[in-house]
């Protein structure tokens, strides 16, 4: 028997020198340090980091009232306001697991999710409760607790629950005990993909996971001490990049915003002195391509954007402004940012054509992550880094899922050979910078959502007229990709473009549609598979 070390006598894990790594303890944290700093701002709402916290362990209170306990899901579809915010707390607080939705997806989706996370309450936006109404019809959750949110600055919207936030949150304790999770592997949020081949899969994240990316967050960006951060990117994407968890570690201020226009956000710029933000480069190419008379604030600001790069000409327009951007990659299953294009000192000097090319590459690893590689999907050797290769983006580290929920066949094929394989193309440059090349999944991203060409085709499939359909991504200057389907019709029928926009948008999420609709013959191996490399050409050439 081996003698232990003398680093491994007597120094064991106890209560006093070992806790659970949670980004909860930063919400408490903030509102005994800064009680009477701001955290939360929507329109005329403002809280404070003591109120916040109040608000949250009311929101846990009321929620065991209704016996929601450890293991629970909780789905809201919300837009970015304070009660989404306060879910990222309120609910893991209990140790049940939150479950954000897309606020764009169609009824049967929304179904799929609530049915198959087992949700135990769900909490509905005004904006949403038409399609809500929708899903629910379609839901065997006899037990489901529906809670509207009411929101006084929306026009619109029918009660589709039982009771109110507001009258849920009255319900509880202000001092409710709360405590950290047992184990810091335990599941905090779950969210759903778009899916690649029908139903979207879950991904679930951990509270160590959570915690980790929060502050990576901070780290990667060199976020000041109360930074003022605009929330357009959506907080049900990837729980918003971390972001909800990241500024109650930074203890700043979260500017809600309900509609992703250009008018909002440059007042918000300029009324509440914005510091940072998250968007697609749909985002900033809006932003680019705003009034010049909106452009009136007088600081600097920060920009993290992700999914398919930015036109330099767009990076370009925003930095003339004084907008800095940072480029970042990552995927659902990492926590949204895990690759970011970290900026050198001596790239400065380079001229702005060149700086812009530089921004778009995805790059190296965030502090979070472990491992990086672009490797042979078969054999892991990681391919040549001379920019040109090709290989598969592999991850690894604290930062990628548990897994997806009751779906172990997913799980072990995500899981080789101890990385995290991303499904995502690119080459590995001689610096070691990352750049995407193209996704063997197929997988379009517009406007920062995931859109699955598969789901596309499965519907085109349906038309009466359709012999045979092939979706792949056409570049974009807006949405960074949009849909582009290629039809061939069956002999002796016709149909129009506008027709099969029209056609897919009745069935499915309208996002999701394809913009572009060519008509013909599809290139073919000689085992009959359609050659999409062939009509990604095309596409680009449009």
């Amino acid at each position: 028997m081996t003698t232990p070390g003398i680093y491994e006598q007597h120094l064991d894990q106890t209560r006093a020198n070992h806790t659970a790594l949670s980004p909860l303890s930063y919400l408490e944290r903030a509102a005994a340090v800064y009680p009477d700093y701001p955290s939360v701002v929507y329109g005329a709402r403002r809280y404070t980091w003591g109120e916040t916290y109040a608000r949250c362990r009311q929101l846990a209170s009321a929620l065991a009232g209704h016996g929601v306990g450890r293991g629970d899901t909780v789905s809201i579809i919300a837009a970015n306001i304070p009660e989404l915010y306060e879910a990222h707390f309120g609910i893991p607080m209990l140790g049940a697991v939150l479950n954000a939705i897309n606020t764009r997806l169609d009824a049967p989706i929304i179904a799929f999710i609530l049915q198959h996370a087992e949700a135990k309450v769900l909490l509905v936006d005004p904006e949403f409760s038409s399609v809500v109404r929708e899903a629910l019809t379609q839901v065997d959750r006899p037990d489901l607790l529906v809670i509207d949110i009411v929101d006084p600055s929306f026009d619109g919207g029918d009660p589709v629950g039982s009771l109110t936030y507001d009258a849920l949150l009255e319900a509880g304790d202000p001092d409710y005990h709360w405590s950290l999770p047992v184990d810091e592997w335990d599941a905090i949020t779950l969210n759903y993909t778009s899916g690649t081949t029908g139903n979207p899969k879950g991904v679930v994240y951990h509270h160590r996971g959570a915690a980790l990316n929060a502050t990576s967050n901070i780290l990667t960006w060199g976020m000041p001490q109360h930074s003022t951060y605009l929330w357009t990117l959506p907080m049900f994407h990837c729980n918003g990049w971390c972001f909800p968890w990241a500024m109650a570690a930074n203890a700043g201020v979260s500017v809600c915003l309900r509609a992703v226009r250009a008018e909002p956000i440059y007042q918000a710029f300029r009324d509440e002195k914005v510091t940072h933000f998250c968007g697609a480069p749909i985002v900033l190419n809006m932003l680019a391509n705003a009034p010049d008379e909106l452009k009136d604030f007088d600081h600097e600001i920060k920009v993290m954007t992700a999914g398919a790069p930015p036109p330099a000409a767009v990076i370009e327009n925003m930095e003339s402004m004084g907008i800095e951007v940072t480029h970042v990659y990552g995927l659902t299953e990492t926590y949204g940012p895990s690759v970011v294009c970290a900026w050198k000192d001596e790239w400065n000097d380079k001229g702005p054509e060149d700086r812009a090319a530089l921004k778009v590459r995805q790059g190296v690893k965030y502090v979070a992550l472990s491992g990086l590689m672009v490797a042979d999907p078969e054999t892991l050797e990681p391919v040549p880094s001379d920019g040109e290769t090709m290989g598969e983006i592999f991850m690894q580290g604290n930062i990628v899922m548990k897994g997806y929920l009751k779906n172990p066949e997913a799980t072990d094929k995500a899981f080789k050979g101890g990385w995290f394989a991303s499904g995502d193309l690119g080459v590995m440059h001689p610096d070691g910078y990352i750049a995407l090349k193209d996704r063997s999944k197929d997988i379009i991203i517009s406007g920062g959502e995931n859109i699955s060409s598969v789901e596309i085709e499965d519907v085109l499939y349906k038309h009466p007229s359709v012999m045979e359909a092939a979706v792949v991504a056409r570049p974009d200057d807006k949405w960074g990709e949009t849909p582009c389907a290629f039809v061939e019709l069956k002999p002796g029928k016709d149909a129009t473009e506008a027709e099969m926009i029209a056609f897919c948008r009745d069935h499915m999420a309208h996002f999701k549609a394809p913009r572009t609709v060519v008509f013909g013959s599809l290139p073919k191996t000689s085992t009959g598979k359609i050659q999409k490399f062939v009509l990604r050409d095309q596409a680009r050439a449009l």
